[in-house]
């Protein structure tokens, strides 16, 4: 309903700020940063508070206007945001886009992230231990086309077929979000059935020459035969409707999906939902069970546990790939010695497939950058082991391994050992590597003994024995000398205040 003058005048300039704000990203529950707290309002609040246990208040939106809202504190997001994702909900972080403190009137804000079910980076909303997809759907007339993306590791895969494949293959790879077009919302019920957190794009993004041009535009080449996938129109559609996706979510930093595969179909075993469910591969079917991936998976890191589970769901069909893969287990079954000493460096590697992700979206941190470090210091010892292995499986596997060294040694020498997760806490940077930053270091840490030795200095210059530095707000360090003594000023000191028994004076250095 269109909105009258009279409603524009109710509204106060914060809330018409918001309504400007979630006009933009209608579908997304909206996260308003005021101050130290994250706020929601209207319907917002109320499921929000439903979800998160939080009060649910009301407060003023102008003349005879009230509207409910839910908040909490900034610090606490990665507590809350993670129960509303899983919840099924898009999620829009609107911050403050200047400093307070200097601006007069209304702060400017802006949504610096949209993190859905599909899509996102942060730790607390990811399971270490599963691959976070998001698929999607398009419904030709016979053959449908479907793509899945894990962002967090740059995984990108596009596949089509009957719709009985597609269940299989959404069976199989259980995304965390399904997207589709807004004109197949009918036939998307038929094969999800409300299983999965869903969104509809509008239709024309679900267009060949469109997502055709959008997937070579990202991997800058000139068409798809390269990635396996050029005769896959209905795939391509689909693939390229995830690009689309990422830029209207605010994921702009892609260069991390550097390739995109074909989900062959002839290589698998697929397993359809009956099958999975019943054998309890992945899930018990009684309350207290226990699935076979929870006997199996023993994988000491996270990017393990994953391949693990996948697989478990998809597998392989091909006799020469399964007596390859024997032959390494067989080998290492034989070195029990091998094993043991790579395992000893498996357990020092964290996940190292996320981390790199989040390096080349610019949202790691330097304590994770240190974990990186960590982990690339102990690919070395595990790509010379393998490499003086006579299976050849293992062998090719060392030569896939680059260790990275020039980063490793950039890390080491620049990265502070135990620099701190956020980066405004300071202490990142290892002294001598910016004579810049060394030098205001060095002011920070010894200030005072600065101070103390132009204080030593000029008293020694001016014989002004009682000559005091001190501080305040109006003009900063100044030089305090008693009237005893103002006969001796030199004629470069400027005079700023003059008190009943003494007079203050600035200088070019105390100003610096």
């Amino acid at each position: 309903m269109a909105k009258t003058k009279a409603d524009e005048v109710k509204e106060t300039p914060l809330m018409k700020q918001y309504n400007a704000i979630k006009a933009k990203h209608p579908g997304a529950l909206l996260l308003f940063r005021v101050g130290d707290f994250y706020e929601t309002f209207g319907e917002d609040a109320i499921k929000a508070s439903k979800i998160l246990d939080i009060v649910l208040t009301k407060r003023a939106n102008g003349a005879a206007s009230h509207i409910e809202l839910a908040g909490f504190p900034h610090h606490s997001l990665d507590t809350y945001l993670p129960k509303l994702v899983r919840a099924g909900n898009r999620v829009a972080i609107c911050d403050q886009l200047e400093d307070p403190k200097e601006v007069k009137g209304i702060v400017k804000r802006g949504v610096t992230e949209l993190v859905t079910p599909g899509l996102s980076f942060n730790d607390h909303v990811l399971d270490k231990k599963r691959n976070n997809y998001l698929a999607s759907i398009y419904f030709g007339k016979e053959t449908l086309g479907i793509a899945f993306l894990d962002l967090s590791t740059g995984e990108f895969m596009a596949a089509e077929g009957k719709a009985a494949y597609i269940e299989k293959l959404l069976q199989g790879f259980n995304p965390a979000e399904v997207i589709f077009s807004k004109a197949d919302k009918a036939r998307a019920s038929e094969i999800l059935k409300d299983q999965y957190a869903t969104f509809h794009c509008e239709d024309w993004v679900f267009q060949f020459d469109y997502t055709y041009e959008k997937l070579s535009n990202h991997f800058g080449t000139l068409n798809l035969k390269g990635f396996g996938i050029e005769n896959l129109e209905h795939g391509i559609i689909a693939a390229g409707a995830i690009l689309f996706y990422l830029e209207e979510t605010e994921h702009k930093e892609i260069k991390h999906i550097a390739s995109i595969s074909r989900i062959a179909e002839e290589k698998y075993v697929w397993l359809d939902k009956f099958t999975i469910r019943n054998l309890e591969l992945v899930f018990p079917q009684q309350e207290g069970g226990v699935p076979l991936i929870h006997i199996l998976d023993q994988t000491l890191t996270p990017m393990g546990s994953r391949m693990m589970k996948k697989w478990l769901v998809l597998p392989l069909k091909e006799k020469a790939q399964i007596e390859e893969r024997l032959k390494v287990v067989e080998h290492f079954y034989r070195e029990q010695g091998l094993c043991g000493e790579i395992l000893v460096h498996l357990k020092q590697m964290g996940d190292l497939e996320r981390l790199i992700s989040k390096v080349a979206v610019g949202r790691i941190n330097p304590r994770e950058m240190n974990q990186l470090k960590k982990a690339l210091k102990h690919s070395l010892p595990i790509k010379a082991l393998l490499k003086s292995q006579k299976n050849a499986s293992l062998k090719k596997l060392a030569d896939q391994l680059n260790p990275c060294e020039f980063l490793l040694e950039k890390i080491e020498t620049e990265l502070q050992e135990d620099a701190p997760m956020l980066t405004h806490q300071g202490g990142i940077i290892n002294n001598g590597v910016d004579a810049e930053l060394d030098e205001y270091r060095k002011l920070a840490n010894s200030g005072k003994d600065y101070l103390v030795q132009i204080q030593q200095r000029e008293i020694q210059r001016t014989q002004i024995s009682s000559l005091k530095i001190s501080y305040n707000k109006v003009f900063g360090y100044y030089l305090e000398v008693s009237n005893i003594h103002k006969e001796k000023v030199p004629a470069e000191w400027m005079r700023k205040q003059t008190l009943v028994k003494a007079e203050r004076y600035i200088t070019e250095e105390l100003k610096e």
